[in-house]
């Protein structure tokens, strides 16, 4: 039976991880596309060998690991940089996913698995996926979240949050949202409902 391809999306702090904590709770896969890019930067690998011929070794920290800080201060200033390091990372993130997928499918064929996602829309890989999760709270909120959790003045949250696609757009590309503005048990609520919803679509695309 082919699985549904799902992903899992949001913006800077509006509570994606919490939900996809809430999702593998309730017995989803989760394939989280962060942590696979932090696997890939670690030294030797074939992305850390490609950032550093790039951006050369004072982007490393003395154990040879990459240094973050320095890393996102340079694209975070310089798109032009920032785009060179997605397409180093990118391709190998999205290949590692889908080698996962398969694994997962081959062994659970009836799992739901959730590609968690941060920037799914800005890398153009919407159309790859049957639904798209997209968990939302307002501009305004993001910023009030943002400046309690990273401790951010105003002007450098608005800078943060405008660094990436408005989160409003990015609703446009959802078809599911999951608002997070309320409690943890709401939110935990509307994710299950969302599980359930998309478990149901499921097994109409399956018997169609």
């Amino acid at each position: 039976m082919t699985q549904k391809r799902i992903a899992l999306t949001g913006g800077i702090a509006t509570g994606k991880s919490t939900v996809a904590g809430f999702m593998a709770e309730a017995g989803a896969q989760i394939i989280d596309a962060d942590i696979i890019a932090h696997e890939l930067m670690q030294p030797g690998k074939p992305a850390w060998r490609a950032i550093v011929a790039h951006f050369g070794t004072h982007v490393l920290l003395p154990d040879q690991r990459l240094d973050r800080q320095t890393l996102g201060d340079i694209i975070f200033n310089d798109p032009d940089e920032k785009a060179v390091l997605d397409a180093i990372t990118h391709p190998l993130v999205f290949q590692t996913m889908d080698t996962q997928h398969a694994e997962i499918q081959a062994v659970h064929p009836d799992a739901v698995i959730i590609h968690d996602i941060p920037l799914l829309v800005e890398t153009g890989r919407v159309e790859t996926f049957d639904a798209v999760i997209l968990v939302y709270i307002p501009m305004e909120v993001q910023l009030q979240r943002l400046m309690a959790r990273n401790g951010f003045s105003q002007a450098e949250a608005i800078a943060r949050v405008r660094s990436q696609m408005p989160i409003d757009e990015k609703k446009h590309h959802a078809t599911h949202v999951i608002d997070n503005q309320g409690d943890l048990e709401t939110t935990r609520k509307k994710t299950g409902a969302v599980l359930a919803a998309l478990k149901q679509e499921g097994r109409h695309r399956t018997a169609r």
